[in-house]
């Protein structure tokens, strides 16, 4: 059965894949393009069921914001293509057939009720009243002709329309994101009800697609792999291994900005566990520090990072051509969302910072593979169900730059033996408790080069900070603080000034992504 595609029009969302996942997710198909593709390449696809606009960090107005001709729109409608604009993709449809589109002095982040007025199409089954996810400054003022306002908010008066005869919605929140909580509802309405498709997509022919397309790719030749040990270049680990067998080299780099006790449990996973025959570990750590020396901006701090470890790659596979002479490629567990937040996928995205495993040089001498490249956290955890131990499945996820990205200002031996130790306390305290672990996406420290007054044994101290960040979230778009127990919060903190020399004082953080980010770098 050919499957139904529902296309997607990137116009530099932070979320655009965001969209891309949730349709798939309800059992349809679909593909990004960006946002300046032309008529006859939208004439190479068939089976559109449907067409979703992306929301955008540009105004309509900007002279540089990424545009799309009527004649798109129009075409859409002569196909009968029904068409949904999200956001920014919301207002620039009303522009293009006529309405306005202003700049609003009360913006909208965050969290918003909205009043439906008109429950049917795309709002089809909402209560009257329900929460969704904005994140705007502009806004449109008045509707082109023919259609119809079918939801406001009290800043936004025009939160939701359509026009029926063209099949053509707009929604200024966002339906993608888990805070609108009908949000699964809309997106049902648009591409069952709707754009009338059939649920042909399934996580399970992902699995047997990539592993194909993996052999496909490289034939006879061999791949080193960039592993980790956290989840996602596990999965490209198995997904290798199922794809080439014996033809994957795992390379582990330590660069020494691991959490405790780490690279012991990778080596033993990988070799006495899941039996990789040509298993590689390399100690850098050394190398890595010394090149982080003295390097405060974070940007700069990934930028070395990436760099380093490509550096010891490449010095890596000369030395195992000599054996292997077939290793012409480089695979990675890079993630959807690494991209997204690297702006390595539309050149109208907002970046918000550079991944290790996204930044690479141009003169690398081998080829990238990332079978994960458009998966978020939660698929890739599914996939990983059916190919690795359980515990490595739902290990929480790690950042490449490892604790560079948790230690803030310089990266010392010092600060970096402090903050291993705080960090294991609070994941200790946290998986003691029966089921606390099994609701929540990540718990870690961060060290922070502020020094505080305390009082220790009747003497004053003068040390540095600990945060405690314990977030949940289902695929690391957005995601809140968790609500912890007091009890365990004073464990953890009791824990750590007790038995950390160097930390006096601990803190909670209590921010929301967005507007913040998990990690603090």
């Amino acid at each position: 059965m050919k499957k139904d595609l529902v296309l997607i029009l990137d116009f530099g969302s932070q979320l655009a894949h965001l969209i891309s996942r949730r349709v798939r997710d309800l059992g349809v198909y679909s593909e990004i393009r960006p946002f300046n593709i032309v008529v006859s390449q939208i004439k190479e696809f068939s089976n559109i069921k449907g067409v979703i606009l992306s929301g955008g960090p540009s105004s309509v107005y900007d002279p540089n914001a990424p545009q799309m001709k009527n004649e798109i729109l129009d075409y859409f409608t002569s196909q009968n293509i029904p068409v949904l604009g999200l956001c920014y993709g919301h207002q620039l449809i009303a522009q293009l057939k006529g309405g306005v589109v202003r700049n609003e002095d009360n913006k909208e982040f965050g969290k918003t009720s909205l009043t439906v007025i008109s429950p049917r199409n795309i709002l089809e089954g909402l209560n009257p009243e329900e929460i969704v996810w904005m994140s705007h400054g502009d806004q449109v003022e008045s509707l082109p002709e023919g259609y119809e306002v079918y939801a406001r908010t009290n800043n936004c008066p025009i939160a939701a329309y359509g026009n029926v005869e063209s099949k053509i919605y707009g929604l200024q929140f966002h339906p993608e994101v888990v805070h609108t909580k009908s949000g699964n509802i809309i997106l049902s309405n648009f591409l069952f009800s709707i754009c009338n498709a059939f649920k042909t997509w399934k996580m399970d022919d992902w699995t047997s697609q990539s592993i194909k397309e993996i052999q496909r790719e490289v034939k006879d030749e061999s791949v080193l792999l960039g592993l980790s040990g956290g989840v996602d270049s596990s999965v490209t680990a198995r997904l290798l291994q199922e794809a080439i067998h014996e033809r994957v080299h795992p390379v582990f780099v330590n660069n020494g900005l691991l959490r405790e006790n780490e690279e012991r449990e990778i080596v033993h996973t990988f070799k006495d566990k899941l039996h990789f025959k040509n298993f590689h570990y390399v100690d850098a750590s050394k190398l890595f520090l010394e090149k982080l020396k003295g390097v405060i901006d974070p940007e700069e701090k990934r930028k070395i990072i990436a760099t380093t470890f490509i550096d010891v790659f490449d010095q890596k596979a000369a030395e195992l051509k000599e054996n292997f002479p077939d290793i012409t490629y480089l695979a990675q567990g890079t993630i959807y969302p690494d991209r997204v937040e690297s702006s390595a996928t539309s050149a109208a995205s907002s970046k918000i910072k550079s991944h290790h495993n996204v930044i690479l040089p141009e003169n690398m001498k081998l080829k990238v593979i990332e079978p994960l490249r458009d998966l978020y956290k939660d698929e890739v955890r599914r996939i990983g169900k059916n190919l690795l131990p359980e515990d490595l499945v739902n290990r929480q996820p790690f950042p490449g730059p490892g604790l560079a990205v948790r230690c803030i200002g310089e990266i010392t031996e010092e600060n970096l033996s402090i903050l291993k130790k705080a960090d294991l306390i609070i994941r200790e305290e946290i998986e003691k408790v029966p089921g606390l672990q099994e609701t929540l996406w990540q718990y870690f420290g961060v060290f922070l080069p502020v020094k505080t007054v305390g009082v220790m044994g009747d003497a004053r101290t003068y040390e540095s900070v600990c945060v405690v960040r314990v977030v949940q979230s289902i695929d690391a778009m957005t995601a809140n603080f968790a609500k912890l127990d007091w009890n365990v919060l004073e464990s953890i903190s009791s824990r750590i000034i007790n038995e950390v020399r160097g930390i006096n004082r601990v803190v909670y953080d209590i921010s929301n992504k967005p507007p913040s980010t998990i990690e603090f770098e």
